[in-house]
């Protein structure tokens, strides 16, 4: 992407017709940062377990980053309550999630370390997003969130606006902290999130890594 229009990039809230856009830059950052695109059977499958249940949940805490051409290069998405959302997730996304995916699909030529039997049972489990958090972690941290910048929007400065962004309006809704957890291969990602100052939780496992942060 040219130097003129990375400057030109900006940070806006989500828009309903932002949703597939969301699921292509998910999709495109799912295998360790890089492009899952052909991983799965269905390239949907990453968003409707890590983006698309966000934005229908919680529109109001996605922002997404867009050039002047309006296209979208990267998001923050994310919920201010975990356990309000699991409920949520229960009811409304698992028997929806459950229907578009059935049943893994034909294998690809592809042998991720985090199959597709995983994706199917995490669409199905958000209890997992409980699992291994202490009833003290939850309280300082309620929200989590995902956050994503296809490789030409990264080394700009524009995942610490996001985060800003983001804890700016946990903060302003009165939520005092926001957890995250993220690929332990991912190791450019864990560094960005120390740099910027997140912590390690108490219960974070090398093969379950949780950060938090307060919000602003």
């Amino acid at each position: 992407m040219p130097d003129d229009v990375l400057t030109a990039l900006t940070i806006r809230p989500y828009d309903v017709g932002d949703r597939d856009v969301v699921a292509h830059v998910c999709v495109c950052t799912a295998a360790g940062g890089q492009d899952a695109r052909g991983v799965y059977s269905d390239d949907l499958l990453m968003p409707d377990v890590y983006a698309l249940p966000y934005v229908e949940h919680s529109p109001d805490l996605a922002f997404v980053v867009a050039g002047p051409d309006g296209r979208v290069v990267g998001y923050v998405l994310g919920v201010a309550d975990t356990r309000a959302f699991v409920t949520w997730w229960e009811q409304a996304w698992t028997p929806r999630f459950r229907a578009a995916h059935p049943a893994p699909g034909a294998p690809t030529a592809h042998r991720p370390r985090y199959t597709e039997a995983d994706l199917l049972r995490d669409g199905t489990d958000p209890r997992r997003m409980l699992r291994g958090l202490t009833a003290a972690e939850l309280d300082a941290y309620p929200a989590h969130l995902h956050i994503d910048l296809l490789p030409e929007a990264q080394r700009q400065g524009l995942g610490t606006r996001l985060l800003d962004t983001f804890r700016e309006a946990l903060a302003a809704r009165g939520v005092p902290g926001v957890h995250l957890g993220y690929d332990p291969a991912n190791t450019a990602a864990r560094a960005f999130y120390d740099r910027y100052g997140f912590v390690e939780l108490p219960s974070s496992r090398p093969d379950a890594p949780r950060l938090g942060i307060t919000s602003r």
